[in-house]
């Protein structure tokens, strides 16, 4: 059963501020952020509109963190419009410090709930997402807040464009088993593997994020999967 009813009010699970934001840091979120922040006010957001050049892919990353990985694909693909969702906002200052620093004008954010804004996004909008070394919630009595759930998988779903990839990574062994399960279970996701090297290996395109390092350090194994958005039937 879905964990999430449309009555009930969104619940932000994790932090939204770690250590005092530096002076800096306080510029992103004070003056830069407002200017790339995708708006919601309405019931549908305009991808077009939204970005000011003209591109028609649009890419969506879920916890971004601190935004390594984020910043190397807008840096390396710059005729694409991504979106990251992140609401810890020390992370969210220093993606914007990044983007700044490589000159990336091809990125939009949203601090809040993932939720809120993929009900705003038009069906069969977005053409890459990335779900990367999310908070595993490990407990038994968290795993309602673990992202991966049958309604965010059909909100995915919707979102993805035919063809669509989606790759998600994680080092915790529970949560990936936990995550291939629900993806399977889906009718609308094939799981791109067939030998282990599919899923033990990143490709050259899939950047490290800090969580990854740290759990290469503390011998922990990430998995990287690939699942594409099966073609809708007509």
């Amino acid at each position: 059963m879905s964990d999430l009813r449309p009555d009930r009010p969104r619940i932000l699970y994790g932090r939204r501020r770690g250590k005092a934001l530096r002076k800096g840091q306080r510029h992103a979120i004070e003056d830069i952020f407002p200017a790339i922040r995708v708006p919601l006010e309405r019931d549908t957001v305009d991808l077009e509109k939204l970005f000011d050049h003209q591109t028609s892919k649009f890419w969506l990353e879920i916890g971004f963190g601190a935004g390594e990985h984020l910043a190397w694909q807008a840096d390396h693909n710059p005729d694409v419009g991504i979106i990251g969702c992140e609401p810890f906002l020390n992370g969210g200052a220093t993606l914007i410090g990044n983007l700044e620093k490589n000159g990336s004008s091809n990125v939009r954010l949203h601090n809040e709930a993932a939720e809120l804004l993929m009900e705003k996004l038009p069906e069969a909008s977005i053409h890459k997402g990335f779900l990367l070394f999310a908070d595993p919630w490990p407990k038994s009595s968290h795993h309602k807040r673990r992202f991966v759930s049958e309604k965010n998988i059909q909100a995915l779903a919707r979102i993805l464009s035919d063809g669509a990839e989606l790759r998600i990574g994680t080092d915790h062994t529970d949560y990936g088993a936990w995550i291939l399960w629900h993806m399977l279970r889906s009718d609308d996701f094939v799981w791109q593997a067939e030998k282990p090297r599919d899923w033990r290996v990143r490709s050259d395109d899939w950047p490290q994020t800090r969580y990854e390092a740290k759990a290469l350090r503390e011998g922990r194994q990430s998995v990287y999967y690939r699942f594409i958005r099966k073609n809708r039937k007509i």
